[in-house]
């Protein structure tokens, strides 16, 4: 069986430490899951980008462009996410927020996240749990015990392939886990369902919701 692993990359410069951290993230989690006995297929997002995408999404009430509708139905579609950011003002960047701002309040809901970050100093390390982590969490994600952070230093030293490597595996077995019970002797729950937010109902135009509280009178 084959899982689909995306990864979110946002880094703003080309090439980037984030990307590079993303790239050894999911090297390390094909070999992972890979371990396990499935196969996996990485797909990388550059929310770079997306930037002015972004831009026009917020800007228009959240109606998405054609690339956001489509990097939204990707991330819905997944079996897990990989997502790296590079840490501005001691939190994610800006970038990173515009894109988890439009998904779907569903899209990720009991979804394994690993979630890592980089930056020029180790003193922002712990960005990862009182930023990136309560931010997952809030969405339902599942998000890993451990996450990867890289100082610029970090770079090519054993430490970071300890962390990476553990991370993936952590990551591994909640994208391949299985259910464990017995058919039959628990209730089983409804799965619970990831939507992209891309398919909506139709919206009643303001204009006439509001004729309909003022008797159709111009006002």
């Amino acid at each position: 069986m084959s899982r689909s692993i995306v990864v979110l990359s946002a880094g703003l410069s080309q090439p980037s430490s984030t990307r590079l951290l993303a790239d050894q993230l999911a090297a390390a989690v094909t070999a992972a899951v890979g371990g396990r006995g499935e196969s996996v297929d990485i797909e990388v997002i550059e929310l770079r980008e997306l930037a002015t995408d972004l831009a026009t999404t917020m800007t228009t009430g959240g109606l998405p462009t054609p690339a956001v509708a489509a990097a939204r139905q990707r991330v819905s579609d997944a079996d897990g996410i990989i997502a790296v950011t590079p840490v501005f003002a001691s939190s994610y960047s800006g970038l990173f927020k515009m894109f988890v701002d439009v998904l779907d309040p569903d899209a990720l809901d009991a979804m394994p996240v690993l979630i890592a970050a980089t930056a020029g100093t180790a003193r922002h390390s712990l960005m990862l749990d009182y930023s990136m982590r309560p931010l997952f969490t809030y969405l339902r994600a599942v998000v890993p015990p451990t996450g990867v952070f890289a100082a610029t230093a970090d770079f090519g030293s054993s430490g970071l392939a300890e962390r990476v490597h553990r991370a993936a595996a952590e990551f591994a077995t909640l994208v391949v886990a299985a259910p464990t019970a017995v058919s039959g002797f628990l209730p089983e729950a409804s799965p619970r369902r990831r939507t992209s937010g891309n398919s909506l109902a139709a919206v009643t135009p303001f204009s006439q919701l509001l004729a309909g509280h003022t008797g159709g009178a111009d006002i």
